[in-house]
């Protein structure tokens, strides 16, 4: 069986991962990681600490080299949450880099460090690669946010891992010499898999940022780096910054590929970037449990406001309403998007009756509706439900923060909507009915609160005070009231 990165198993001398100061060679990793691996083989599941380091990176090459399902989890998310993850996937041992202080929950593990120290110059695995796993096997345990209730774990199978990221080195002519520069975060499928492992899978490398910044996006491209991932924030700080900075425009006319994802790029800062740069953003498609169903071809017309066409080995249909298939290209039906594939998730953990919900006959119901173009081009109008927030270029469940937010005393009533954002796409705002008119929970102290119990990124930005909440005769809050 093939393995999953060809240039680790071969022991690659080519530069792979470089963080910062750090930096490894393939064989280098292998060194490192495969030594990790042989300490970990035979975990049911390992956690990894997901900061934007070298360390995290190591971490999870290791566990998929082992054969031992990774559980990313987000340094930044709240008590509540993170008890709820490691409750749910019950890992063994939890890696992270040396000296970082773990919350209690996952103190309580087995702990094993993620140190390069003394690896890197070395050359050549210091023991042998373990032997393939199944491709069925799970390899990634990504938590991802439902539009009511605690996150889902999402089991990613190794096929859909090689599906996609095989599929993408079609669509963008994505090779071995490839640099690819990002600064996304290391615990969902946009940083982790399609950032790290598919620079690593093609034998080519990565530079992360570790924070966002368009000098860093400059620096990178105008040396060497030839790809540049990022999420609408980040291509709207980059339109900002262009007209009174020439080094980031000339670095980004230079590149070979622009990918936005996660969310959709506003139209006006496509135009911004391809007037300054002569260079269009492409965008793709895709959510957890499918990893990538659509992109634009790099061959293709780079289109604003697309997400191209279906990848090499997804199938994609719009069905109506009534679940009937819609065969008409005409730019103008729209239809629920359904999609099935070697791509495709096995199952949320533990939750076999969200599993079950979540297929129409083997078509995985994505909750997104979209319109086609007569040339099969897809075009994403929306949410089915009303209730997910996408913002910074994370996908939010209202339903969590509505819960949070009822906690504190000084609310009565909560509902959560998304607003426009011209940095964040989406900023979200809670509505507040007070349990005391005359004394309100201010905004700051409502968005400590939920940033004590949940991820930072899903406090409320706005606040804004009812004196009720608008509802129908079955008492269900009308948000598109609330909007209006």
């Amino acid at each position: 069986m093939s393995p999953l990165f060809p240039a680790l198993a071969a022991g690659s001398t080519r530069p792979a991962l470089h963080f910062g100061d750090q930096a490894l060679s393939h064989a280098e990793l292998a060194t490192v990681a495969g030594a990790l691996a042989a300490r970990i083989a035979g975990a049911p599941r390992v956690a990894v600490w997901a900061t934007p380091t070298l360390g995290t990176a190591v971490g999870v090459v290791a566990a998929l080299l082992a054969g031992v399902p990774v559980v990313p989890v987000n340094p930044k998310t709240g008590e509540r949450e993170l008890t709820h993850i490691v409750t749910d996937s019950s890992p063994a041992l939890v890696l992270a880099e040396r000296g970082v202080e773990l919350p209690p929950i996952l103190a309580a593990l087995e702990r094993l460090d993620t140190d390069v120290t003394g690896v890197m110059g070395e050359a050549g695995p210091a023991v042998p690669l373990p032997a393939e796993p199944s491709p069925e096997d799970p390899a990634l345990i990504v938590y991802t946010s439902g539009t009511t209730g605690p996150p889902k774990g999402v089991v990613l199978p190794r096929r859909a891992v090689t599906a996609t990221l095989d599929a993408l080195e079609d669509a963008w002519q994505w090779t071995e010499a490839d640099v690819l520069v990002h600064a996304l975060p290391l615990f969902h499928v946009h940083g982790l898999i399609l950032g790290i492992l598919g620079p690593l899978r093609r034998g080519g490398s990565v530079r992360h940022l570790g924070r966002f910044s368009t000098e860093g996006v400059a620096r990178e491209l105008s040396t060497g780096a030839t790809m540049l991932f990022g999420v609408p924030t980040m291509y709207h700080r980059i339109a900002e910054a262009l007209a009174d900075d020439p080094a980031l425009a000339k670095a980004l006319t230079g590149a070979r590929l622009l990918v936005s994802g996660s969310a959709a790029l506003p139209v006006h800062d496509h135009e911004r970037i391809a007037a300054a740069t002569g260079r269009r953003v492409i965008e793709r498609y895709g959510m957890t449990e499918t990893l990538m169903n659509t992109s634009v071809r790099a061959d293709g017309e780079p289109r604003a406001g697309t997400v191209g066409v279906p990848l090499a080995g997804v199938e994609l249909r719009l069905v109506d309403e009534a679940g009937a298939g819609i065969t008409t290209y005409d730019g103008d039906t729209v239809g629920e998007i359904q999609v099935r594939g070697a791509n495709l998730f096995t199952e949320y953990l533990n939750r076999p009756d969200a599993t079950g919900a979540a297929f129409d006959d083997g078509w995985f119901r994505t909750g997104d509706m979209a319109i086609r173009d007569p040339d099969g081009y897809v075009r994403i109008v929306g949410r089915k439900a009303t209730d997910l927030i996408k913002s910074g270029g994370y996908k939010i469940g209202a339903g969590e923060i509505e819960n949070v937010l009822l906690e504190h005393p000084g609310v009565r009533e909560a509902a959560v909507t998304g607003e426009p954002d011209e940095d964040l796409g989406e900023r979200i705002v809670a509505w507040i009915v007070p349990a005391q008119a005359d004394a309100p929970p201010s905004a700051e102290e409502l968005a400590a609160h939920v940033g004590a119990q949940l991820a930072s990124h899903k406090r409320p930005r706005t606040v804004r005070y009812l004196d009720a909440l608008p509802r129908n005769d079955m008492g269900k809050i009308m948000k598109r009231a609330l909007r209006g």
